[in-house]
């Protein structure tokens, strides 16, 4: 029988699917129905402290005193972060599996306090999901690439949890970052963050939201960086997100060196049971491969060992399109 545990950020999951951080993952009550249907590990929904700092002007409104905004920016957070603390603590009294506990930040700061207490509440790991839209003309990209070292160099100093940090591909140079990001203590990072994306109504004349879920095809652009990643850091650990919705899509990305996948859309539009879907997929896939773990063909296709990485590398179409008439 194949073996699909793997070890992920010191780890051991029982299955390298994961369910990724949403609201499905936000119900303590839902995560029993999430690990009966095989996930490896859970990762809670996100604490966003943009939401918080939001919430904070929308309370103060035209308000310009400074001592009222401190107070209920305290005052907002403190109650965000016990709610949270309270999540950790109940899915560890639901759940066997490894919990995750994710904050989304956009600077350093007092994450390092809460990460403590998210440690101490019996978080097995740390999911850092960092973006900040580089908007300022005159900021130099090393000044934000710094902000997310700054974050992992400071949590590192101060937590033992194992800490995953989630990334987007909007970066000069991804290979240098994310081994920049290892060297500063991070144990795995995950590709890649799913943003708020606008739309525009041509009819009402407005921006609006599109649709949140991710579809199969969107795969594509982390399988590139999974496969090149991977490659040049044997060591890095993966876990590979966005546009995974089956079972040969969890396939593939370990092919390209992932050593785990996140699963969340999928979760919405299929239900739990596409959690077991996918094991037995990869378990049915190992068996008729001759494989006994995946230990045997994880990074099988990466960039390091595929005949030719020019398909990793090709930008352009080329050829593709010069042959269609």
């Amino acid at each position: 029988m194949a073996d699909i545990r793997t070890n992920f950020a010191g780890l051991m999951l029982q299955s390298p699917v994961i369910a990724g951080s949403c609201g499905l993952t936000a119900d303590a009550g839902k995560l029993r129905e999430i690990e009966e249907n095989g996930a490896g590990a859970v990762i809670l929904k996100s604490v966003f402290e943009e939401q918080m700092r939001m919430d904070v002007r929308e309370m103060t409104g035209n308000s310009d005193s400074p001592e009222e905004e401190d107070y209920l920016q305290n005052y907002v957070r403190a109650n965000t972060l016990q709610h949270y603390i309270g999540l950790v603590k109940a899915a560890k009294a639901q759940v066997s599996i490894p919990v995750i506990a994710s904050i989304n930040c956009i600077a350093d700061g007092e994450w390092v306090s809460f990460a403590k207490e998210l440690e101490q509440a019996g978080a097995d790991a740390l999911e850092l999901n960092i973006f900040a839209l580089p908007l300022d003309e005159f900021k130099e990209s090393g000044e934000t690439e710094n902000v997310y070292y700054s974050i992992v160099k400071h949590l590192r100093s101060q937590v033992r949890l194992p800490l995953i940090v989630k990334i987007s591909h909007y970066f000069t140079n991804l290979v240098t970052f994310v081994s920049k990001l290892k060297a500063y203590g991070a144990d795995a990072v995950t590709l890649f963050n799913r943003f708020y994306e606008p739309d525009i109504d041509i009819e009402r004349l407005s921006v609006g939201v599109a649709s949140v879920f991710s579809n199969p095809s969107d795969l594509r652009a982390t399988l590139r960086w999974t496969g090149i990643l991977a490659g040049k850091n044997l060591q890095l650990q993966i876990s590979a997100s966005t546009g995974v919705h089956s079972g040969e899509a969890v396939v593939k990305m370990l092919l390209a060196g992932a050593t785990t996948v996140q699963v969340c859309s999928a979760l919405y539009e299929n239900g739990m049971e596409v959690l077991g879907e996918m094991n037995r997929f990869l378990a049915s896939w190992m068996e008729s491969h001759a494989f006994c773990n995946i230990g045997q063909f994880r990074g099988k296709l990466s960039y390091a060992n595929v005949e030719n990485a020019a398909r990793y590398e090709r930008a352009q179409f080329m050829k593709y399109f010069s042959d269609r008439k």
